[in-house]
């Protein structure tokens, strides 16, 4: 219950920061999609059946957010759950080279999927008006963000856990008696 409670107020604090906030800055035109941070950190660090019903969840409330078309971040969260997923059996999971890795390639699917989606819904003159510039740039800062968001998640995740521990050991001690 406090795993639901801790990522529902990150995913809430992660789309706060990515509708709102990141929009108003000039100065970072490259911004990545932070949500796969959350997808990312759910995929490696849960082994729980329910992560895909979260990763629908989530994506649903960014579809429902961004101008995109419906079920492009479901599509994304989705291919970059089972990237993870099939790569988790073979490589260990823990290593930060495994993490950069994962980080670079889920960045590469989503990009992939946001080009595609264009070319669908533009034709063939959107490949020539498309700014690879920007792709290349989000894909790099991607690489960089991720691996560290992902780190830092652990570590916030790591110290709400033994906060909440804490404070019911600190509860069962006061009311037992």
């Amino acid at each position: 219950m406090m795993n639901f409670i801790f990522f529902f107020f990150f995913t809430l604090f992660l789309v706060i920061i990515q509708t709102v906030v990141i929009p108003n800055f000039s100065w970072f035109p490259y911004a990545f999609d932070l949500m796969i941070i959350n997808v990312l950190y759910l995929s490696l660090f849960s082994l729980r059946c329910w992560v895909p019903f979260c990763l629908i969840i989530i994506g649903s409330i960014m579809d429902s957010l961004s101008g995109s078309p419906f079920f492009l971040y479901t599509t994304a969260y989705l291919c970059v759950y089972l990237i993870v997923f099939f790569l988790r059996r073979l490589v260990f999971q823990r290593s930060a080279i495994f993490v950069f890795i994962v980080s670079l390639a889920s960045a590469c699917v989503y990009q992939g999927l946001v080009i595609f989606t264009v070319f669908l819904l533009q034709g063939h003159k959107a490949i020539a008006a498309t700014d690879y510039r920007l792709c290349i740039g989000q894909v790099i800062w991607a690489a960089v963000g991720i691996p560290t968001g992902v780190w830092f998640v652990g570590i916030v995740h790591q110290n709400f856990s033994h906060a909440v521990k804490q404070s019911c050991r600190h509860m069962a001690r006061k009311y037992r008696g």
